[in-house]
């Protein structure tokens, strides 16, 4: 079993959920995640298409003016969405500027929400805020950082969203990827727990076959996702706003 959780290894977010109370506790959070994670879809404003002026037919015109009055699903062709969420605009343009930053914060939200999540609707006892600001600032320490410069790093050598460069990049992401990240992750704790090097080491060899293989179960699905529609900008949003439930796991796995 974990050092830090009296449960049984492997580890998976069914486990956690036995009762029909938490199943829909972890549902509604499951909705939450997904409908995060369809911002990193988001069309942002194209100024030179924005100023465009469409010269159309007056009849056309006035056809598409009733129609756009009646219907929202009737829009100004000459505009582009910005995204459905305030401040969308603003958190491109952040990640156009400062990507590092910004990317960093990015994981730190979705850290602090997931574990927030996790000792809300699935620990029990008083809320933990060593746990909650110790795994916070993985995000934002690590995470984040960590996988601005990597997806750059794998976007950069293979180009394309056909399906031999989507799988390339997955089989990279969980085969070399997902061992160091975990390995990384578990060391984190152990050094903040104060552990020695040895009880970390027996902590890497006992859990990381475990940890990897629930890694497995879920993130090949999301990254295929992740590396055929998404840009390179937004990665760490999309992964973060479907890692919030991953992190419930992570958080509870690795901390008690």
């Amino acid at each position: 079993s974990c050092k830090y959780l009296e449960l049984p290894l492997p580890f998976c977010l069914h486990c956690l959920c036995k009762d029909n109370s938490r199943t829909m506790k972890l549902t509604a959070i499951l909705a939450a995640c997904s409908c995060l994670a369809a911002q990193a879809f988001g069309v942002s404003p194209n100024p030179s298409v924005t100023k465009k002026v469409l010269n159309k037919p007056a009849f056309t015109n006035s056809i598409n003016k009733d129609a756009a009055s009646a219907s929202p699903l009737f829009r100004d062709p000459s505009l582009t969405r910005g995204g459905a969420v305030p401040g969308w605009q603003a958190y491109n343009d952040s990640l156009d500027n400062n990507p590092l930053t910004t990317k960093a914060f990015t994981s730190l939200v979705g850290w602090a929400l997931g574990d927030f999540l996790a000792q809300t609707f699935i620990g029990g006892g008083a809320f933990d805020m060593k746990r909650f600001l110790t795994l916070s600032f993985f995000g934002f320490i690590y995470h984040g950082p960590s996988g601005h410069y990597f997806y750059n790093w794998l976007d950069s050598k293979i180009k394309g969203t056909d399906g031999k460069s989507v799988a390339t990049k997955v089989g990279i992401d969980q085969i070399m990827w997902c061992p160091i990240f975990m390995s990384v992750f578990f060391t984190y704790l152990g050094l903040v727990n104060g552990d020695s090097f040895s009880t970390i080491g027996n902590k890497i060899k006992s859990d990381l076959l475990s940890a990897c293989q629930g890694s497995w179960k879920v993130w090949p699905i999301v990254h295929a996702v992740n590396f055929k529609f998404i840009s390179t900008k937004h990665r760490l949003l999309f992964i973060n706003s479907v890692q919030i439930a991953f992190n419930i796991f992570l958080s509870i796995i690795g901390t008690k």
